[in-house]
């Protein structure tokens, strides 16, 4: 069985959300340790709390387990990986799976994204946003879609289709365009 199973519903997710014609874009914020990252709000297709999760022999670093959720296996995704964080063992009350629908060389697919905290859905103003920096970045900019400047700190909005083709070893041609 492959570890990361098409949807059967009928619409196309996004792989990429751009930024609308006033310059916003609405996310989901939550934490992954000390920073805070953001995905794409009309990806997020549930909010869950930790569930048992079942290690994947051979399965990528990223990817290495899975949960049942109403019956539908779900790869749970560590983006820690991608980021090369420090990897925890501490969950609290707080830590959340956040399921995101993404379309990966055109086919629907729904992950977990395992996080620390989930906070809100924001916007975000696109004036406000940057490139990663070509120098000073521990992590590798294709990674990062772009940063956000918000009171309290950076928000860092992820590239996952990038994410994913380099640690899911998936072809580069990722197809979807926001609804």
């Amino acid at each position: 069985m492959p570890l990361v199973e098409p949807m059967q519903e009928v619409h196309t997710p996004a792989t990429t959300v751009p930024w609308s014609d006033a310059g916003t874009l609405e996310v989901l914020t939550f934490d992954l340790g000390e920073e805070t990252f953001a995905v794409e709000a009309v990806m997020v297709r549930e909010i869950l709390d930790l569930l048992p999760e079942t290690r994947v022999p051979g399965a990528p670093p990223l990817v290495h387990s899975v949960v049942n959720f109403r019956g539908k296996i779900i790869p749970i995704a560590d983006l820690r990986q991608a980021f090369a964080m420090p990897q925890t063992a501490e969950v609290t009350l707080d830590s959340r799976i956040v399921v995101i629908e993404i379309a990966l060389e055109g086919e629907p697919i729904q992950i977990g994204i395992r996080t620390d905290k989930v906070h809100e859905v924001a916007t975000l103003d696109r004036a406000a946003s940057e490139d990663p920096p070509a120098v000073g970045m521990r992590w590798r900019r294709a990674f990062v879609r772009t940063l956000v400047r918000r009171p309290g700190g950076i928000v860092v909005l992820p590239d996952l289709p990038a994410i994913f083709a380099t640690h899911l070893g998936i072809g580069e041609t990722l197809v979807g365009d926001a609804a």
